[in-house]
């Protein structure tokens, strides 16, 4: 695994000095192209065969959500892929021991017809691309049901900052829109357990995005995010609160 020292900032914490999930997409995102390009495979390297990488799940578990960390150890390893999909799996850890695992599925999309590419032929079979095989800890990838009613929802405006190289808004911003119609109450007193998370299609500026949830029970939660504008489900979420 790669491994690297995290030092969290004030900025990266909400009031209650959690790390804000946020500012942990982030540090996911920055982990992955780091050690993709180290390995040969990143930003660098694809976008002269015209070919973006685009995250398409997530699955985290915490055994302790990061709160008061000032220190900690971000892990990531390249799993390997099939014929279409990539893996990445990721470790966070403070000074102790383990907190939280996540694992995740990316794909190579050409820029300009949006067409999936074929991972190892795109990366001319790159050696720290391995090809994917499964191991007996891994974890699994939940199914998110859409929900039939939906308890809460608020639209959000598309600003220029949140847009990334891609010129698509950065996966970071869909889980603030996600949480935020929850209550102020709520987010005080819970904190993140398990989060599945589904990346349908990506959305750019000039659009807004419609936030919806409904509320499973006290401690589950499901998230749609839509374009406002035509309806389509971006990203979809499932979260299990503590």
């Amino acid at each position: 695994m790669y491994a690297e020292n995290i030092i969290v900032k004030y900025s990266e914490m909400d009031y209650k000095l959690a790390l804000k999930p946020s500012a942990l997409l982030n540090f996911l995102q920055d982990m992955a192209s780091k050690n993709a390009e180290n390995l040969g495979f990143g930003y660098s390297y694809i976008i002269k065969k015209n070919l973006a990488w685009f995250l398409l799940k997530y699955h985290m578990e915490f055994d302790e959500y990061p709160q008061k960390e000032y220190n900690l150890t971000l892990k990531t390893e390249p799993r390997g892929y099939n014929k279409l999909f990539a893996y990445r799996d990721f470790e966070i850890h403070n000074e102790e021991k383990c907190i939280a695992k996540i694992a995740s599925i990316w794909s190579l999309v050409d820029i300009e017809s949006g067409k999936l590419a074929p991972i190892g032929q795109a990366l001319d079979y790159n050696e720290g691309m391995p090809p994917y095989t499964k191991r007996e800890n891994d974890l699994e990838f939940n199914k998110i049901n859409i929900p039939d009613s939906i308890d809460i929802e608020k639209t959000f405006e598309i600003r220029y900052d949140d847009i990334d190289v891609n010129r698509h808004v950065n996966n970071s911003n869909y889980i603030v829109w996600a949480l935020e119609p929850l209550s102020f109450e709520f987010r005080s007193t819970h904190h993140l357990s398990v989060i599945d998370m589904i990346f349908k299609k990506e959305i750019k500026y000039g659009h807004k995005v419609l936030s919806q949830i409904k509320k499973e029970n006290d401690n589950n939660t499901l998230h749609i995010l839509k374009n406002a504008d035509t309806g389509e489900d971006l990203c979809l979420i499932s979260a299990k609160w503590k």
